[in-house]
């Protein structure tokens, strides 16, 4: 979706939401499981809105939560 975010800014922006090491979740885990809810799913959408990603919306991120969709749906690339 947009060049400005990078894989590594994905994954610490979920990570600091998580209260995790980065390094720590695995790009297949299910975020939702590891305690990713609603609330923290829109304010990454928010984040990353603002980071240039405009035409992101919600179900984007919950149909599908986990690191690797999301890292590929914003960046292009491989989490």
């Amino acid at each position: 979706m947009n060049q400005t975010l990078s894989p590594e800014r994905v994954r610490a922006d979920v990570a600091e939401l998580l209260d995790r090491d980065p390094a720590g979740i695995a790009p297949e885990e299910n975020l939702v499981d590891l305690g990713l809810d609603s609330v923290r799913i829109m304010i990454l959408v928010e984040r990353w809105r603002a980071a240039g990603a405009a035409a992101l919306e919600f179900p984007d991120l919950a149909e599908q939560p986990e690191l690797a969709h999301w890292t590929a749906l914003l960046t292009g690339c491989a989490a």
